[in-house]
């Protein structure tokens, strides 16, 4: 026979839970930040006199085995407008590595640092849990993130 505390544990890993902050481990969501960024679009602006670029329609941008997708990326160059510094993506974000995969509505990634922040929506999947709220800020080179904003998640029993 199951004890109270046995029973209301078993119903706490099998109900959804939301928390207003949590910590992730992001195994998948790591980037080789030195590996080139190649970035694909529909079209393009430059803008030489804030050293900007806008790629609009159908952005596809690739750092290693990370993949970035949006319709509206701006591109900020660092000081001697050789390297790119940041990213802001914008409308219906979608940031992919073999194994996990973030959806939202905005994405800043600092290329430099390896930071990035995405707000709006957010709906992170890592196998078969899944989680959501309204800020992710990742470290893509440690694998080491946060969410932030009235966050829920599914736990699912026996895994990790």
């Amino acid at each position: 026979m199951f004890s109270r505390s046995r029973i209301l544990a078993l119903i706490f890993l099998l109900v959804p839970v939301a928390v207003s902050a949590q910590e992730v481990a992001f195994a998948g969501l790591r980037a080789d930040t030195a590996a080139p960024v190649e970035v694909t679009a529909d079209s393009l602006s430059v803008n030489q006199a804030d050293g900007t670029a806008v790629f609009s329609g159908n952005v596809v941008i690739g750092q290693g085995e990370m993949r970035l997708q949006a319709a509206t990326v701006q591109v900020e160059y660092g000081a001697d407008n050789s390297k790119i510094a940041r990213l802001h993506a914008s409308g219906g974000v979608t940031l992919a590595s073999p194994t996990e995969a973030a959806e939202a509505s905005d994405a800043v990634y600092d290329v430099t640092t390896g930071r990035l922040v995405m707000t709006g929506d957010v709906l992170l999947t890592q196998g078969a849990s899944v989680m959501s709220g309204q800020k992710l800020d990742v470290d893509l080179n440690t694998g080491v993130g946060r969410m932030d904003g009235r966050v829920r998640t599914i736990l699912q029993p026996g895994g990790n």
